[in-house]
């Protein structure tokens, strides 16, 4: 929904949806490598661990780089929230991002797990390296939000089921880094903090 009461917008913060991903992709990833490194493979573990580690690095690096300049376009021409704007928790971005991917991660951890017969935790690896990649995305517009002392976020019904940066998006809105329940770069917000 991507309408609020009284006019408003409902927004949903740009850095929790790329979050939404990292711990289920980096879990699973570490799961289908452990599991995959019982199968002796075509390869071989040895081969099958390099190999591993060579996709975690390039998986994590190409995730992290992919589409920043349409991150940082947005984040230039973003408005202000308007006082009618309802802005949605971050328990509930995770949740929905998690329950529309949930096929996706299942089919991709049993691809990892299947990639073990010929290379030993190669798909775990990138697996895994795909959450660090979206884990150092954040952190990277974790700072993007401090140097503007803003909060970036984006209409519900633009980002879909999770794309922040999707073909419908037409513009990001912004708050004070207090909005909200969660911390620039999407962790969650402590009490007292």
């Amino acid at each position: 929904m991507g309408r609020a009461g009284r006019g408003g917008q409902s927004l949903v913060r740009v850095a929790v949806i790329v979050r939404a991903g990292a711990a289920p992709l980096w879990w699973l990833g570490v799961a289908a490598a452990g599991l995959g490194l019982l199968v002796p493979g075509l390869t071989g573990r040895r081969v099958g661990v390099y190999a591993g580690a060579a996709l975690f690095v390039v998986c994590a690096g190409a995730v992290l780089l992919i589409r920043r300049g349409r991150y940082t376009a947005w984040a230039g021409r973003a408005s202000r929230a308007g006082k009618f704007d309802y802005l949605q928790d971050r328990a509930v971005t995770l949740r929905n991002w998690r329950k529309a991917h949930r096929w996706w991660l299942a089919g991709g951890f049993v691809a990892a797990l299947a990639s073990a017969f010929a290379v030993p935790g190669a798909g775990g690896g990138m697996l895994a390296g795909a959450g660090v990649g979206l884990w150092l995305k954040t952190a990277w517009l974790g700072r993007l939000e401090r140097r503007d002392d803003a909060l970036l976020w984006v209409r519900t019904d633009w980002a879909g089921s999770g794309r922040p940066v999707g073909k419908q998006v037409k513009g990001y809105r912004t708050t004070g880094v207090g909005a909200g329940d969660a911390v620039p770069g999407g962790a969650r917000r402590r009490a007292g903090r």
